[in-house]
């Protein structure tokens, strides 16, 4: 048995190192990508923002999206019902941006404007039928975009995006060669909770999986962008239909056509709300849910991983408490708790200083992203186990059965 406990332990001191530097490389690319200077490539962009029921800070997350640093651009609002609670602050947001001037100078300057929404709408989506309500809201967008629109961009309406996160989304769609450039959540609570951080603390060993690699990146739906060329040429539009996943569903089909996707540090989003303990079990375990079915892999991976760094820990701490003998055992016990700790909590500064860099908010849960790496693994497992025995979920009033 302990020499079974000393495979496994070398096996995730090992993991843990490598996610270490995975860490270093992290933090490395920010800097990278950070210093680069402000990108000219502005082509004219449709933002689509698929709305349903009232997030938290909701009219400030839609406020933003009109007052973008960009060029010429539009922002289309889709919902699936005209009575939607969304409907009313939409309609005030599309009224406040006609009522403004299209372009806003700096007076005196002679600087072209620094933003000028060419038009913002609002438009009703049919209900949808074998797919979900999200997905059926963007299929049903992306067929009122304006003509000249060259990139089509898409966020969700619990993110609030810095002003100059559609001009950095962009950026990287110059290169003809890149499929999709995309950004990820920052889950950050004004009233910050036990649940609220470790959800942050869950979503962030996510969000450091992106990075470099821009053939293991994937698309988050809440902050991507992806030329219309591109869109029409691999009929996302048709592969959208009859999935529950946006993302997931773009991700596999860029994949497929052998397009990478590039990882925009600036388009890291805060998403502001908080939450209860269960909302944090119903958020991560549907993430997990929609991972088995779209990225089986991935959540094999998690099972494994999260698997493993929950008995490995528990041992280790049982046996450190419960042997009544100085042995091998319990020094390896020791040993493997104080470095796979060390490894855990390095990358998790490193992370949260990344982070830092493009959401200052971030750095004030340094404390709470340094210790709750603990608990997130067993929260993975947890998931997974519950993403094995159930395909059911709700998102937003809905429940779906995924096949």
């Amino acid at each position: 048995m302990f020499f079974a406990f000393h495979i496994f332990a070398a096996l995730l001191i090992y993991l843990s190192y490598k996610s270490f530097r995975g860490g270093i490389d992290y933090l490395n690319y920010f800097k990278q990508e950070l210093a680069k200077p402000q990108s000219e490539f502005t082509p004219f962009a449709t933002v689509i923002a698929p709305c349903k029921g009232m997030d938290e800070g909701l009219e400030q997350n839609l406020a933003v999206l009109i007052e973008q640093e960009y060029p010429a651009y539009e922002v289309i609002f889709v919902v699936d019902d005209e009575g939607d609670p969304a409907v009313p602050v939409i309609d005030e947001i599309v009224s406040r941006k006609d009522a403004k001037s299209q372009s806003v100078d700096d007076p005196g300057s002679g600087d072209p404007p620094l933003f000028r929404v060419v038009s913002s709408k609002l438009i009703v989506a049919p209900k949808a039928i074998g797919s979900s309500q999200k997905v059926e809201n963007l299929r049903e967008a992306v067929l009122h975009t304006d003509e000249r629109s060259e990139v089509l961009v898409f966020v969700d309406s619990d993110a609030r995006p810095a002003r100059n996160w559609l001009r950095s989304l962009v950026a990287p769609l110059s290169d003809e060669s890149i499929g999709a450039a995309s950004g990820y959540r920052w889950f950050l609570s004004e009233k910050p909770t036990f649940a609220s951080e470790l959800r942050s603390a869950w979503n962030a060993s996510i969000a450091s999986a992106l990075g470099p690699n821009v053939k293991s990146n994937f698309c988050w739906g809440g902050s991507t962008a992806i030329r219309r060329h591109t869109f029409e040429r691999i009929g996302m539009r048709d592969k959208w239909r009859g999935t529950l996943s946006d993302d997931f569903a773009v991700t596999r089909t860029l994949s497929e056509a052998g397009l990478p996707i590039h990882f925009v540090p600036r388009a890291l989003i805060p998403s502001i709300e908080s939450c209860s303990m269960r909302e944090c079990l119903e958020f991560t375990t549907r993430q997990m849910k929609i991972t088995r079915v779209y990225m089986p892999h991935l959540w094999l991976l998690s099972f494994f991983g999260s698997g493993l760094f929950t008995s490995v820990m528990l041992s280790s701490i049982l046996i450190a408490i419960l042997s009544k003998q100085n042995n091998a055992p319990v020094w390896a016990a020791i040993a493997t708790l104080v470095i796979v700790s060390i490894f855990s909590i390095g990358k998790a500064w490193l992370r949260s200083k990344a982070v830092g860099m493009v959401i200052p908010a971030a750095s004030k849960q340094t404390f709470p992203q340094l210790t709750l790496w603990l608990l997130s693994p067993p929260l993975f497992l947890l998931n997974s186990i519950l993403a094995l025995v159930s395909r059911r979920m709700k998102w937003r009033g809905i429940t779906y059965e995924l096949v």
